[in-house]
């Protein structure tokens, strides 16, 4: 979704939820990152799958905006 759309979707409490286990900022200045903005990875592999070969599956531990 964009980023204005997210900001109007979600507020700072969902930021803190999605996030948890994830160093990052959690305050309205990053709400436009939100994880729930992005498409479902697993979507996106599924529909990739006759192009890619999936080898590993990250976790993300750390997000640095700016």
């Amino acid at each position: 979704m964009s980023r204005s759309r997210a900001k109007r979707t979600f507020t700072e409490a969902d930021l803190v939820e999605q996030t948890k286990g994830v160093e990052c900022r959690k305050d309205t200045g990053v709400l436009d990152e939100i994880p729930a903005a992005y498409k479902d990875l697993s979507e996106v592999i599924a529909a990739q799958a006759d192009l890619v070969e999936v080898v590993a599956h990250l976790r993300q531990v750390v997000c640095v905006k700016g």
